[in-house]
């Protein structure tokens, strides 16, 4: 059985998947690649992906699919995977080979101590392209170096959130808890590391800059333009997070005060990108979401609708508008778009 999996989501990756598949093999026969070819047709990726299970068949798997976008390929990589822990790596990111090791090495140390370890956090850098200063996302609310409950965590600070970037689950937990990402939607990296939460319940953070996520492709998901041409993507994760949140059967109030903030910054990015559009199409779409959220759960609604961060999403007039748009900035640190 291997330590770790790693699941590598590819559609028409060809230009940058082998420089991140060649940071991952740097874990050796402790690890597992399982390279998901997502219906790639545009270029080589299938051939590059069965190059590469080929000259590492110890360690790599090429796995090809029918189109489903980057939630399937999340559920193929787990479906496929033989590692005690999980962690989805995205083509165009890498890791830091230094970190890597020292990762590795807790998650080898949690198995021979026979410590059940659910989650561990590392810190990721946000490799924007262009930019001199990289901004890295670390966690000084964390206990660091042990292990520790949610009990133990102190207050995440707006903008500070455990994102698909820097999380390893459990891979046992991953699929106890039923974990099954949507097809054909993207987003859907907020949904994997918002659901499995209420199930994780021993936690290890190290303070190590591990994943280094990119940003500055034109044609990328996370680009603002982009977004918005994808806003009923969008909209549907919020609502799949809202749905999954079920404040009343979680009984860890750490737990469910961080999952309540999480979902109050995707609805503000929710809102405020249905805003920037300007168009009266995309504001009838703003106000359908405020009213699916009214009719599912007037409680939970009231305290969205009303709580800081909705609340100035919702302002009437320029200077509301200028203020929602203050809200958004401070969004948009969270998810790094452009």
């Amino acid at each position: 059985m291997k330590l770790l999996s790693f699941a590598v989501p590819c559609y028409n990756s060809a230009d940058y998947m082998e420089h991140c598949i060649e940071t991952l093999l740097h874990g050796g026969e402790d690890v597992e690649i399982i390279i998901v070819d997502d219906g790639s047709q545009k270029d080589n990726t299938a051939e590059i992906a069965d190059r590469l299970a080929a000259e590492h068949p110890t360690i790599i798997k090429a796995v090809h699919q029918e189109n489903g976008g980057h939630g399937q390929a999340v559920n193929t990589g787990l479906k496929n995977a033989t590692g005690l822990f999980f962690k989805v790596v995205d083509s165009d990111d890498w890791v830091d080979e230094e970190a890597y090791d020292k990762v590795l090495k807790v998650l080898r140390s949690s198995v021979e101590h026979g410590k059940q370890l659910d989650m561990l956090i590392s810190n990721f850098v946000y490799d924007k392209e262009g930019a001199h200063h990289k901004k890295v996302m670390s966690y000084s609310n964390l206990p660091v170096n042990k292990y520790f409950t949610w009990d133990e965590t102190r207050h995440f600070k707006k903008g500070q959130y455990i994102l698909m970037h820097s999380v390893i689950y459990r891979t046992k937990l991953l699929r106890d808890c039923g974990l099954e990402l949507p097809k054909h939607t993207f987003y859907v990296d907020n949904l994997y590391v918002f659901y499995p939460l209420p199930y994780v319940k021993n936690i290890y953070y190290l303070d190590v800059d591990f994943y280094r996520y990119f940003i500055g492709r034109d044609d990328q998901s996370v680009n603002e333009k982009v977004m918005i041409s994808r806003i009923d993507q969008q909209i549907k994760v919020n609502k799949l997070m809202f749905e999954a949140y079920d404040y009343k059967n979680i009984k860890d109030e750490h737990v469910k005060k961080y999952m309540f903030n999480y979902l109050e910054m995707i609805t503000v990015i929710s809102t405020v990108l249905l805003m920037k559009s300007g168009t009266k199409e995309y504001q009838q779409k703003r106000r359908d979401l405020w009213k699916y959220i009214k009719e599912h759960d007037y409680y939970l609604y009231r305290k969205l609708r009303y709580g800081f961060m909705c609340a100035t999403t919702n302002l009437p007039g320029h200077g509301g508008r200028a203020i929602s748009i203050t809200a958004y900035k401070i969004a948009q640190k969270v998810v790094g778009f452009n």
